[in-house]
Formats: C-alpha cells, sequence, structure tokens
C-alpha cells in the first residue's frame, strides 16, 4: 500500500508545472548535446549544473536528470545519421543503425531507437521503483573479482563483432587493449609505452579514437569510393512497418532486462550494457546475417539496453550512494550540493524527492518520445542534402567535438590518425567493432584484475571462493565453445549412426 501511496505522491510532484516545464527543458538540452560529438551526458550535466543552483533540489534535479536521458537519444541520432556517436554508449547502435541509413531507411531506424529505448525505459523505471532496495544488496555482491568476471564475458562477444574473420576481429581486439595500457600503471604510477611524449601520459582517450574510427574513417573511404549519391526516399519508406515491431519485440524485452542489471553494477555502465545487449540478439535472431550490414534488431538492442541501464544506474546511486556511472557521478555530487546524501535511509528522509525524481523519469521518456519521434522524417531527410555538403559539416563537427572534450588540439590529431587507421581497417576489411569493444573493455579489466589480486593478497585463486565469478566463467566457456562441441557432438552421433 505504502508503494502505491509513495507512487501518487510522486507524479503529484513531477507533474506540477514548474518541474514539468524543467523535465522538457532538461531533455530538450539533453538532446542538443547528445548531437554534439564528443560532449557527452556526464559533460553536459557538469556544465548546466551551475545554471540549476538557483532551483528547488527537486526541480534542479528533474531538469539534470532529463538531460542525462535526452542525451542518450541525441546521441542515437548522429550515430545513425552520419556514423558519429556523440557518447561512447552509442557507438554499437552505428553499426547497423548507419548501413540501414544508407539503405535509405534511416527513418525506421531512428523510430526503433526511440522506441526502444522508450519501452526498455519504462520496464526498467517500473523495476527501479519496485524492486531497487532488492537489486541494491544484490550489487553489493559484486566486487572487483565478479566484475572482473563480467568483463571477461564481455569479451566473449567479440566472436560475434569479427564478421567474416575471427583473426581479423581477434587482432582487433588485442590491439584495442594494446591502445588502453597507453598512459600511466594504474598500480604503481609509472609510465607505460608513452616514449617520453607527455600527452601520452594521460592515455588515449576513448572518444576521439571513436570519432576518428567512425565518422573521419568513413568520409575518407567515401571520398575515395567516388561520388556518392544522396539517398532518394520515400515518406512511406521513413515509417516502421509492423513486421520491424514484429522482428524486435523480443530484443527489446531481453536487451532491456540484460541493460537494467548490467546499470545495476557500479562501474558496469551503458556502454558494456549496449555491446552485451547487442551480442544476445545476434546470437537469438533469426536473421544473423544482416547484423553488421544494416538489421534493425542491431539498432534496437543496444538502445533498450542502454536506456534501461542508464535507469538501473540510479539503484546504486539512491540506494547506497555509489554512483553507477560517470553521469551519476555528476548528479551524486550534484545531490550533496544540494545538502541531500543518498544512501540507505534517502528513501526515508526525503521521499517526495525520491519519488518525484523516479516519476519525473517517466514522463521525460514520454516527453522525448513525443519530441523526437514526429522528428524522425526531417532527421532522415539531412541525408538527401549533397555530400559534397554533408562531409565537410561532418568533418567540422567531428574535429569540434574532439577539441571540446579537453579543450585542447591533442585530441583533434588523435582523431585524425584514428580517422586514417580506420579508412585502411575499412579498405582491407578489418572490422571496427572488436577494437572499440577491445578499448572499453582493457582499461575496466586491468583495473579489476589489479583490485583482485589485492584482495587475494596476489594470489588469483581468490575467483574459485567467488561462486558468482566462477558462475560468468563457466557462461563466458560455454558461450565460447558451446557451439563447437555441440558441432562435434551431433558430428559423433552421425558417425555412430552410419555404422549402426
Amino acid at each position: 500500500m505504502d508503494f502505491f501511496a509513495n507512487l501518487i505522491t510522486g507524479f503529484g510532484t513531477a507533474l506540477s508545472p514548474m518541474n514539468l516545464l524543467y523535465c522538457f527543458i532538461g531533455v530538450l538540452l539533453g538532446t542538443v548535446i547528445g548531437l554534439l560529438p564528443g560532449l557527452g551526458s556526464a559533460t553536459g550535466v557538469a556544465l548546466l549544473l551551475p545554471l540549476t543552483l538557483n532551483l528547488s533540489p527537486i526541480t534542479a534535479l528533474i531538469m539534470l536528470a532529463g538531460i542525462y536521458y535526452g542525451a542518450q537519444y541525441g546521441a542515437t541520432i548522429t550515430s545513425i545519421l552520419i556514423a558519429t556517436p556523440g557518447d561512447s554508449a552509442s557507438v554499437v547502435t552505428a553499426i547497423d543503425g548507419y548501413p540501414m541509413a544508407r539503405q535509405g531507411r534511416a527513418g525506421p531506424a531512428l523510430a526503433i531507437g526511440a522506441v526502444s529505448s522508450f519501452v526498455s525505459g519504462i520496464i526498467s523505471l517500473i523495476l527501479l521503483m519496485a524492486l531497487a532496495p532488492v537489486f541494491a544488496s544484490l550489487a553489493l555482491h559484486f566486487g572487483p573479482p565478479e566484475i572482473c568476471a563480467l568483463i571477461v564475458l564481455g569479451f566473449t562477444s567479440i566472436v560475434g563483432f569479427s564478421g567474416t574473420s575471427r583473426t581479423k576481429g581477434l587482432a582487433m581486439a588485442a590491439l584495442g587493449v594494446a591502445i588502453t595500457t597507453i598512459g600511466l600503471d594504474p598500480q604503481s604510477g609509472s609510465a607505460r609505452f608513452t616514449f617520453g611524449f607527455i600527452n601520452l601520459f594521460g592515455g588515449i582517450g576513448f572518444l576521439p579514437v571513436v570519432i576518428g574510427l567512425f565518422a573521419v574513417a568513413e568520409v575518407l573511404h567515401q571520398v575515395r569510393s567516388g561520388k556518392v549519391e544522396p539517398i532518394r526516399t520515400r515518406f512511406r519508406d521513413m515509417i516502421l512497418k509492423r513486421e520491424d515491431w514484429r522482428r524486435c519485440r523480443t530484443t527489446i524485452l531481453g536487451s532491456g532486462l540484460l541493460g537494467f542489471f548490467i546499470g545495476v553494477l557500479p562501474g558496469a555502465g551503458a556502454t558494456l550494457a549496449s555491446f552485451l545487449g547487442y551480442d544476445l540478439a545476434r546470437h537469438f535472431s533469426k536473421h544473423k546475417d544482416e547484423f553488421g550490414k544494416g538489421a534493425i534488431e542491431g539498432v534496437a538492442a543496444p538502445e533498450a539496453a542502454n536506456s534501461a541501464a542508464v535507469n538501473g544506474a540510479f539503484v546504486p546511486t539512491l540506494t547506497l550512494g555509489i554512483p553507477g556511472s560517470g553521469t551519476t557521478a555528476v548528479l551524486l555530487g550534484a545531490f550533496i550540493v544540494f545538502g541531500i546524501q543518498p544512501g540507505p535511509l534517502l528513501f526515508t528522509n526525503e521521499p517526495d524527492l525520491v519519488w518525484g525524481l523516479m516519476c519525473s523519469f517517466f514522463i521525460g521518456s514520454a516527453i522525448l518520445l513525443l519530441l523526437n519521434l514526429p522528428l524522425v522524417p526531417v532527421f532522415a531527410s539531412l541525408l538527401r542534402f549533397r555530400y559534397a555538403l554533408i562531409y565537410p559539416c561532418i568533418l567540422f563537427l567531428s574535429f569540434i567535438g574532439a577539441y571540446a572534450i579537453e579543450n585542447r588540439m591533442w585530441g583533434v590529431w588523435l582523431t585524425l590518425v584514428f580517422g586514417i587507421v580506420g579508412y585502411f581497417m575499412k579498405r582491407y576489411d578489418y572490422p571496427t567493432a572488436p577494437l572499440i569493444l577491445g578499448i572499453v573493455l582493457g582499461g575496466m579489466f586491468e583495473k579489476t584484475l589489479i583490485q583482485t589480486s589485492s584482495m587475494g593478497g596476489g594470489d588469483l585463486t581468490i575467483f574459485l571462493d567467488r561462486p558468482i565469478a566462477m558462475v560468468l566463467f563457466a557462461l563466458a566457456a560455454l558461450i565460447l565453445y558451446g557451439p563447437r562441441l555441440a558441432k562435434m557432438y551431433s558430428k559423433l552421433r552421425g558417425m555412430s549412426a552410419r555404422k549402426v
């Protein structure tokens, strides 16, 4: 009964005219921030936090949360239209979203992205409200060994991203992991592979690499291939068809649930969730051969996982005071600025604020859908312009975004270098996704492995005492070797049947 009373109170707070207005402003600003490569939700929330200091705490937090999930969808738009992910979590969307746009199906790609985000967002919000304390206690059982095992499970998805050549995929993943070793050693603090170059002491940033490999490389590739005609598509081709929705229903549900569970784990993040959500969809799809070439499930899956992980990240933030992602870390700072202490007592001490904030997520998600779905044909029609006009704009946005990450030219040079690397990867058919996955997981794997080693006093057999970690390792082994063992078993059965 208390749950429904809190729900009514929360919606009463969230639906006040002032809170509705600032929720709309937050979602709108977030969408614009997401459209700009390099900014991302964490930077957007941090930049706009000072503007909320004169507002009441609940109004300010509703606006900042709106910026958070608004930026996620804004980043999706650029990923699909121009292969320029505005945020690390939207990288996976470009793998199938951009090929769909090149095939004249930018409208359905954008539409399924919006619908997937909304549906999985609503499901994850229900889970957040009903089971937050339960999931918080579950998250407490995930220490460094469990997170390390989860990352190993994430590495198994490299097989699905490798395309026609598993060797090339593994080589690109190894290169991605190698890139994460550049900079200062997280344990000793000594410089590694910097060759005395001071700019490399901070490592190689993720977003300049992504912008270069996707946006700049695509422009160079298209310029080399000759004059590319603008996409001519009819209005009815931009509308989501019943068949599209039928193919994506179970994908949205499965990837959304997985994304929420990943988001609950502190430090796992929406980027890992989107990769795992995509790989889950590919495993169970009846159209595996279309993935990487414009499968609509390849857009629905990462968007569903991404949106659910965003909401899942609020579980440890609100119930434990532990940020579930980079953006919730900034939001945690906003709580403290307003004199509110997140943690186990927050639901008891500030019920109006907590339930008002969570109910605003429902409203913000609906605003985001209503704001962007009618604009899908407008966004898609941008591809009708001549590419002689579009490509300079893409390069301009890419380099501005790369510069804005740290406000220095180093990001621009990195983007240019990886743009050239990406061009040659496209030319010689080396997959981009395993390289990105290696960069995403490499640093996380090293950090958690060091923490696990410290916990065990240098003895990694500590994994054997962690049942959850062992289950995750077993699942990773099953994914890697299960299909091969199944083939061997069926072959042996066939041989024995012939002998009989």
